[in-house]
């Protein structure tokens, strides 16, 4: 806001004379500024505490500040304005040849090198016009490329000129090896040592080597000096998540992931993943799209005490008496002197290698003994609890009659024709809006219809919106934060009567669905040695499909999460209690339509009479019906029959009581047996 409008600067400066706010109006400027680059849902009326702590007596003047908090949000960001893609390009070639370099990576990216990023790092997007959770582009004078996974093969051509970066396909290339062979002798390839992990940043020096060329850090990363209108970083307000929630006070978890670390033999674990720090410390916030923590960095040293690197700017009273003693908490700029200090004493520091930044290696220098492990953190979050479990059913439950109530609308509205992608989703949102409960979607709702439904991570627009038309299959995959769990669910139906292809394909991936559900696995077992339970019906007639099977989902957290998946890519962590997980096989007629059949599952112990050791077994959390017009019955088993009867039975009995009588006669019909 560094030309405030009349009435702002006069709100500004009111708020400023309030005795009990001690802030100038320049710096309620900036304030307002970063909470405006927030999303909105997830920071909720907390904010607002963030600006005036009495607001609440106030009324009008806090219909004043969400009246300008709502302005702030809608200025362009400058990703989708009219600057055409090959002048962004040459922006950017023109400040590399300033620079000395001779090509730069662009990561989809952030300094904790997360899924979800803050408006200010979607730096592939602005240059690229992608917009796919996972990417690289590569930039070098005469050339360029993206590079994506089997998820957005189809996304990247409609998103991106394909005249100006020519589109791969990863792992089949990745950037690594494109640079080996593209890169000439003696050039200066740059890359932000911010927006690569170790191991990456590893890769990129192995590759340039072989090239005969030099990895170059740079200080500011180049694509901010030329994007104009580049939004602040976010300031949502961070909150306490309650132990009725949490389930184990946060100095437990800090004296129990500290005593990790000392076993391990190491003064200090760098945390740079969010989600980690945000169970650590029993806190949420709301500074990327659909994740609920505080972007934030945390020393944990080996006695359990905490130095939080976070802009105190997100704290309000009661977060910070939430913290206590044991947490000291620091401007984000003190983490450099923090490491150097590290470095210069000769400790010996904990860094995940496949998350923390290449700046924090090199702000640690050579005095540093360095422990390269997986973030201690990933793995004791990853196993819920029984508090935990406890209320994502609870959530489950909820999501799962807001979606019978959506499947049950759309039963009755789609045939017409009617209705597009757009407004399907939105009346699904609408629906969780009315559990009161909802804090925010934990994604962008993927909302499909015929071959847009072939599109694996699609995202409806108005150029791209169909309309839902009989004969054609609609595919949709959304998901909820609620404060007790976070929920994540996909459903195919027919819109009108399925072909026998399409009824054969969605049969084939339900069998495959049911087969990882009615999974008994041992102690030890991975997700990968799971994987191709979930594809052998779909292998027997010629067909696949290119995503993982499964990924780890979060409490009130990352509806994507690790360390444990179920995928085709080797995984070494075994599947173990209380670890969630979906169970998500598809199928996708490019130019037809997408199939993908998605429950959320927890890891539980199999009680089997006569098993020679300790065995495995998959809850399934997700309660909504299959679409049965859908399903062959000719091509399912007995057994498989008799599950989605049972699972049908059980949607019956859970969610049928929470729902609306013309919803209950829906469900019962939409729930028959098969």
């Amino acid at each position: 806001m560094t030309t405030p409008d009349d009435g702002a600067r006069a709100l500004l400066q009111r708020l400023a004379a309030q005795a009990s706010t001690k802030t100038s109006p320049e710096e309620l400027e900036q304030l307002m500024e970063g909470i405006a680059a927030a999303p909105e849902s997830l920071a909720g009326p907390e904010w607002l505490e963030l600006v005036a702590p009495d607001t609440g007596q106030h009324g009008a003047l806090a219909d004043d500040l969400v009246a300008l908090r709502t302005r702030l949000a809608a200025r362009p960001d400058g990703i989708e304005d009219a600057v055409p893609p090959r002048a962004r390009l040459d922006d950017l070639r023109a400040e590399l040849h300033r620079r000395g370099l001779d090509g730069f990576i662009v990561p989809r990216a952030d300094e904790h090198q997360g899924e979800y990023v803050p408006r200010a790092a979607q730096r592939l997007a602005w240059l690229t016009g992608f917009t796919g959770s996972a990417g690289w582009a590569i930039v070098l004078a005469d050339k360029a490329a993206v590079f994506v996974d089997g998820r957005y093969t189809l996304q990247v051509r409609a998103q991106v000129d394909t005249g100006l970066f020519e589109p791969l396909g990863y792992p089949e290339t990745t950037p690594d090896t494109w640079l080996a062979a593209n890169l000439a002798k003696g050039a200066r390839f740059g890359f932000d040592p911010w927006l690569h992990a170790l191991a990456d940043a590893d890769r990129l020096a192995q590759a340039c080597a072989k090239a005969g060329a030099e990895l170059v850090p740079v200080d500011s990363n180049p694509i901010d000096a030329v994007w104009p209108d580049r939004p602040p970083p976010p300031l949502a307000p961070v909150i306490p998540h309650p132990l009725e929630l949490a389930g184990e006070a946060a100095e437990v978890k800090r004296a129990r992931i500290a005593k990790l670390a000392a076993d391990k033999g190491t003064d200090a674990v760098l945390l740079t993943q969010p989600d980690s720090i945000a169970w650590l410390l029993n806190i949420r916030g709301g500074d990327v799209p659909r994740t609920p923590f505080p972007l934030s960095f945390a020393l944990l040293r080996k006695d359990g005490a905490v130095d939080l690197f976070i802009d105190q700017r997100k704290l309000t009273a009661v977060t910070r008496a939430h913290l206590g003693n044991g947490v000291a908490v620091q401007a984000p700029a003190a983490l450099a002197g923090a490491l150097a200090e590290l470095g210069a004493s000769g400790a010996t520091v904990w860094l995940d290698p496949n998350s923390a930044p290449r700046w924090a290696l090199d702000r640690l220098g050579s005095g540093a003994k360095i422990v390269r492990d997986t973030d201690p953190v990933a793995l004791p979050k990853a196993c819920k609890n029984d508090v935990e479990m406890q209320g994502v059913r609870a959530a489950h439950k909820r999501d799962g009659a807001a979606v019978t109530r959506y499947l049950a609308w759309l039963a009755q509205t789609a045939p017409s024709g009617a209705l597009d992608e757009i407004a399907a989703s939105d009346r699904l949102q609408q629906l969780r809006e009315e559990t009161g409960a909802i804090r925010d979607l934990s994604f962008d709702t993927i909302s499909g219809a015929g071959p847009n439904g072939a599109i694996v991570h699609y995202h409806a627009t108005p150029r791209t919106v169909r309309h839902l038309v009989p004969g054609e299959l609609y595919l949709v995959d959304s998901g909820a934060q609620y404060r007790d769990g976070t929920t994540d669910i996909t459903r195919t139906v027919a819109i009108g009567t399925p072909t026998p292809q399409m009824r054969e394909h969605f049969t084939r991936v339900l069998k495959g669905h049911i087969a990882l559900a009615m999974a008994r696995f041992p102690v030890g077992t991975t997700g990968s040695q799971l994987d191709a339970l979930a594809r052998y019906h779909l292998w027997q007639v010629g067909l696949d499909y290119d995503h993982g099977t499964g990924h780890g989902v979060g409490a009130y957290l990352s509806v994507h999460e690790g360390p444990h998946r179920i995928s085709k890519v080797a995984n070494s962590v075994a599947l173990r209690p209380g670890m969630i997980v979906s169970n998500e096989p598809g199928y996708y007629k490019a130019g037809a339509y997408g199939i993908r059949i998605e429950n959320l599952v927890a890891v539980r112990p199999a009680e089997i009479a006569g098993a020679d050791r300790a065995y495995l077994e998959f809850e399934t959390l997700t309660l909504a019906p299959f679409d049965v017009a859908c399903i062959e019955p000719a091509l399912l088993t007995d057994a498989e029959r008799a599950w989605v009867n049972a699972y049908h039975a059980r949607v019956r009995d859970e969610i049928g009581p929470q729902v609306d009588a013309a919803t209950r006669a829906w469900l019962d019909t939409a729930t028959r047996a098969i």
